[in-house]
């Protein structure tokens, strides 16, 4: 785990330029095993979701590395719906230290927390280490849930 101070900072209006920059980085190796890599699609994607109000930075030592966002999904559930890390920052467990605030956030809500991740991409992996369970397909992604009550048994 890195030492380096983290943080979660509001995102602003402002921000979709700077946010789409870091989601392209992110996601364009992965897009690219696929072959779907489209910047136009990229930005269309964030714009269509993008709501700052559910969204934060991840800021390490001042400076903004990457965002989350999570929203309400039905009655029961919280929708992880991007996370992202710029290349750099990945693997040095600043992501498992912002899925771990997400997790506390479902469990003490009593929640479910679902995400998807882009089929050939090491997301999977990742949620999958944290706890989360398949919870199906589609054509580009894989479905996962994450329960408090697996997560305490």
């Amino acid at each position: 785990m890195t030492s380096a101070h983290l943080s979660l900072q509001p995102v602003q209006a402002g921000d979709f330029d700077d946010m789409l920059a870091l989601r392209i980085a992110a996601l364009r190796p992965s897009l690219e095993r696929l072959g779907r890599f489209d910047p136009a699609r990229a930005r269309e994607r964030l714009a269509a979701g993008f709501e700052p109000a559910t969204m934060q930075h991840v800021v390490q030592d001042g400076q903004r590395i990457g965002f989350v966002t999570v929203h309400p999904e039905g009655d029961g559930a919280l929708r992880l719906e991007h996370l992202y890390l710029t290349p750099g920052r990945q693997g040095q467990g600043i992501g498992a230290w912002v899925l771990q605030g997400v997790q506390a956030r479902a469990r003490d809500a009593g929640l479910t927390l679902k995400v998807s991740a882009l089929k050939l991409s090491d997301a999977s992996r990742f949620y999958l280490r944290h706890g989360f369970q398949p919870d199906g397909e589609g054509d580009w992604d894989l479905h996962y849930r994450w329960s408090p009550a697996a997560d305490s048994a």
